[in-house]
C-alpha cells in the first residue's frame, strides 16, 4: 500500500495534485471530476441528499467578546487566517509552510498571505510530512517562529517520528540548551460529513501520550484565533487541530486585533448541577444540544465543559465540576478504546471516586475505521449522548 501511495504521488506530479485529488474526493473540486460528482449528487432526490449531508449538530455562537477590541464577522477558517496574518505582521521571523499553503490551502486558511508577505515567508513544500515537520523543527531551533501545516490530520502519521521523537524531546535531551518551542503544527481535524476513512480522523490521543507537546482543539472562530495565537506564542511545540466541519459552518464576531486565550484551561460553557458533560471541538456543540434536551425532557441540569487543551489538560476544572454533579459523560469522535476520554475517566475516578453517583460514561466513535455511508451511525450524536445521560440519572 505504501509503495502504491508513493507511486500515485509520483504520477500526480505536482504539489497541487493532492489538493486537487482531495478536493475531488470531498466533492469540492471545480474540475471534471468534481463536475461528475456534483452531477451524480444532483440526480439524487433532494430529500435523500438533504438526509445524507445533514449536520449532526447546530452551531451556536458565543456572545460577542468585548474585551479584545473591535470585531468582524468571520467563519473559522477566516479567524485562523486572521491569527496568521497578525503573527506575520508582528513577528518578522515567522514563516508558514506546507502543501499548497502558498495559494491558500485546501480550506483557504492561508489565502492572500503569500501576496501580502512574500514567497519567502509563506511557501509550499513537497508532499512529505516528515520533511515539513523536520524543517519546522530546524527553523524553530534556529530561533524563528515556524508554523507548519499538515494538509489533513489523517496525514500527520508519516511525521509521527519527527513530532514524538524529535520535537517533543528536543529540550529534554539537550538539557534545555536547545529547544524547538517556536514550532506550531496546524492540521484540519475530525469528521466533515463525507470524508470517510482518510479525511475524518481525530488523532489527538496518539500525541497525548507524549510529554513535551501541547495539543489544542478549538470549538469556534473566537476560540480558534485566541488559542492559535497562544500556541504560536507558547515556548513548547504545539499541535493545533482545527475542526474542518466548522471551517464554514461556524460564524462569529471575532476580534480583529491579536488576543490570547490561555492554554491548559478548560472553559465551563454552561453551568449545571446534575451531570458534567466534557467535550472538545465539534462535539461541544453536540453536547450543547444534549444539555438542552436533558433540561427540557428530563428536568436535568447539565454542566458543559469545553476542554480546549488536550495536553496538558485542566484536571481541576473537570474534577471540581464532578464533585458538584456526581456524574460525568465524556464524548469524542475518535474510537473509544484508548481515546482521550479514557484518560479523563481514569483521573476523575482517582480524584472523585467518593463523589460519583453513577459510573463514568463515554460516548465515542466505534473501534472501526471511519466509515463513509455509515457515518451517521458512527458519530456520537446527541441521541446517543442523551441516552447516556438518562442511564446515569436512573442508575
Amino acid at each position: 500500500f505504501a509503495m502504491a501511495a508513493a507511486a500515485a504521488r509520483f504520477l500526480l506530479g505536482s504539489v497541487h495534485s493532492r489538493a486537487a485529488a482531495t478536493a475531488v474526493a470531498l466533492g469540492t473540486h471545480g474540475g471534471p471530476g468534481g463536475a461528475l460528482l456534483k452531477g451524480a449528487a444532483a440526480r439524487r432526490s433532494g430529500r435523500a441528499a438533504q438526509r445524507r449531508y445533514a449536520a449532526h449538530f447546530t452551531f451556536q455562537p458565543d456572545p460577542v467578546p468585548t474585551k479584545y477590541g473591535p470585531t468582524q464577522k468571520m467563519n473559522l477558517f477566516q479567524s485562523v487566517t486572521s491569527a496568521l496574518d497578525n503573527t506575520l505582521a508582528s513577528d518578522p521571523t515567522a514563516v508558514i509552510f506546507g502543501e499548497d499553503v502558498a495559494f491558500g490551502g485546501v480550506f483557504r486558511c492561508t489565502v492572500g498571505l503569500r501576496d501580502k508577505y512574500g514567497k519567502d515567508r509563506v511557501f509550499n513544500t513537497p508532499l512529505c510530512e516528515q520533511g515539513i515537520v523536520g524543517f519546522g523543527i530546524g527553523v524553530a531551533v534556529a530561533g524563528a517562529t515556524a508554523i507548519a501545516e499538515i494538509q489533513f490530520a489523517d496525514y500527520i502519521y508519516p511525521a509521527f517520528d519527527q513530532i514524538v521523537n524529535e520535537a517533543a524531546k528536543y529540550r529534554y535531551r539537550s538539557g534545555n540548551l536547545f529547544d524547538c518551542g517556536n514550532l506550531t503544527i496546524r492540521a484540519p481535524w475530525g469528521c466533515v460529513g463525507h470524508g470517510s476513512l482518510y479525511h475524518s480522523q481525530s488523532p489527538e490521543a496518539f500525541f497525548a501520550h507524549c510529554p513535551g507537546l501541547k495539543i489544542v482543539i478549538p470549538r469556534s472562530p473566537v476560540q480558534a484565533k485566541g488559542l492559535l495565537l497562544s500556541c504560536i506564542a507558547d515556548k513548547n511545540p504545539c499541535i493545533f487541530f482545527e475542526p474542518k466541519i466548522l471551517y464554514r459552518a461556524a460564524v462569529e464576531q471575532v476580534p480583529t486585533e491579536p488576543f490570547h486565550i490561555p492554554l491548559s484551561q478548560a472553559e465551563v460553557v454552561l453551568e449545571g448541577s446534575d451531570v458534567t458533560l466534557v467535550a472538545w471541538g465539534t462535539q461541544v456543540h453536540v453536547m450543547r444540544e444534549v444539555a438542552t434536551m436533558a433540561q427540557e425532557k428530563l428536568g436535568v441540569s447539565c454542566e458543559l465543559i469545553d476542554l480546549q487543551t488536550i495536553l496538558p489538560w485542566d484536571t481541576d476544572t473537570v474534577c471540581k465540576s464532578v464533585v458538584k454533579t456526581g456524574r460525568l459523560l465524556i464524548s469524542h469522535e475518535a474510537p473509544v478504546t484508548g481515546g482521550f476520554a479514557a484518560e479523563i475517566s481514569a483521573r476523575v475516578q482517582e480524584e472523585c471516586f467518593l463523589n460519583l453517583e453513577a459510573p463514568i460514561a463515554r460516548v465515542c466513535g466505534y473501534d472501526t475505521p471511519f466509515p463513509h455511508i455509515f457515518e451517521p451511525f458512527y458519530i456520537p450524536d446527541k441521541w446517543k449522548c442523551f441516552d447516556a445521560v438518562k442511564r446515569m440519572i436512573n442508575y
